[in-house]
């Protein structure tokens, strides 16, 4: 479907929640996207652009709700990847001090904390290029001590096989997190300590064993507008679209190579997350990384675009995230509730 059969798609016969009620339209599911059809939708005059998100959007969503999810680092420091914005990294200048894995226990406690601040979902991630066997057991018993409380699961552990990949499913793990970062043209300015196909593998081996799959990246690099639409056209064309795609604004750290990267502008960014509502109009797009660094009209601009997800916590992994009560009384302002409020 070309863009021009994308604007002439008929719109709603009455009102978003009658579309939604009855299926009257919903925009087609596609596995094909160009990075010259998601080029030419985010170069849309705005207004238009944010129109058509909003359609895609209010076809398979409540506009006015938002699934707030928890993520806490369960192993923090020594990484040895060389991912040109993580902090994390072993190889860089100023890294962050490595840690021990958590005790299940205390991952329990920030779980109960999580879903009574309203999270649905609790998300633990390890600064590992893969897991040992050793931790991976671990691990399992945090997600069924997790799944108990009642919060959907997810992690994010660095490259798995087949192997790994069911062991977690066999745990009850709902979600992966595996992001591509960028686009594959650009991907080796940012990380050289493993592939673009490296990242692939691991999210098929993630869905051969059933679980979700969250996939996303991160907009002010250094990339350029074609590398923004390459990463949206490579998670549209997947052969299964993420149930969850985080689109990250680069919080640039000291130490890091990214330190001094530009900054991206709200509209830009909003540009972002309006072609990955309109290309994957089923999944949830998240706000991920960088909210502490955008105003609540930035927030507001980037909902309207399509997001509907976003992290609640004071801190990602080991970068700040705006305080619970600031993400509260943004979405009682815009008339919004978390999805799992009656």
């Amino acid at each position: 479907m070309s863009l021009a059969t994308l604007s002439r798609a008929p719109a709603p016969s009455s009102s978003a929640s009658s579309a939604r009620a009855t299926g009257d339209w919903r925009p087609e599911i596609r596995h094909d996207w160009t990075r010259d059809e998601v080029q030419e939708i985010m170069d849309l005059p705005f207004p238009e652009l944010i129109f058509r998100a909003q359609l895609a959007h209010r076809a398979y969503f409540d506009p006015t709700r938002v699934q707030i999810s928890t993520l806490l680092s369960i192993k923090t420091g020594g990484c040895p990847e060389d991912c040109a914005y993580c902090p994390q990294s072993a190889l860089h200048e100023q890294s962050v001090k490595a840690d021990k894995l958590m005790e299940v226990e205390k991952v329990l406690r920030e779980a109960r904390a999580a879903k009574a601040a309203g999270a649905g979902r609790f998300c633990m991630g390890a600064a590992w290029r893969s897991p040992k066997e050793r931790d991976l057991d671990t691990v399992c018993a945090m997600i069924e001590g997790v799944k108990e409380l009642g919060l959907e699961t997810c992690v994010t552990l660095g490259m798995l096989d087949a192997q790994q990949s069911q062991r977690l499913r066999d745990a009850g793990l709902d979600y992966y997190n595996h992001n591509l970062d960028t686009s594959p043209e650009y991907y080796d300015k940012i990380i050289t300590t493993r592939t673009y196909q490296d990242r692939l593998d691991t999210l098929a081996n993630v869905r051969d064993a059933g679980i979700n799959v969250c996939c996303g990246g991160i907009v002010g690099m250094g990339e350029d507008e074609s590398d923004r639409a390459g990463l949206i056209a490579t998670l549209a064309s997947l052969p299964q679209h993420p149930e969850s795609v985080p689109i990250n604004l680069l919080v640039r750290v000291a130490g890091t190579p990214l330190a001094d990267a530009e900054a991206v502008d709200p509209i830009t960014f909003a540009r972002v997350v309006a072609a990955a509502r309109i290309t994957m109009p089923a999944s949830h797009v998240r706000l991920a990384a960088g909210r502490e660094l955008m105003s609540d009209e930035a927030h507001a601009l980037v909902f309207l675009a399509g997001a509907n997800s976003i992290f609640c916590g004071d801190k990602l992994l080991t970068t700040p995230n705006p305080a619970e009560h600031r993400d509260r009384k943004l979405l009682a302002s815009l008339g919004m509730k978390p999805m799992t409020d009656a």
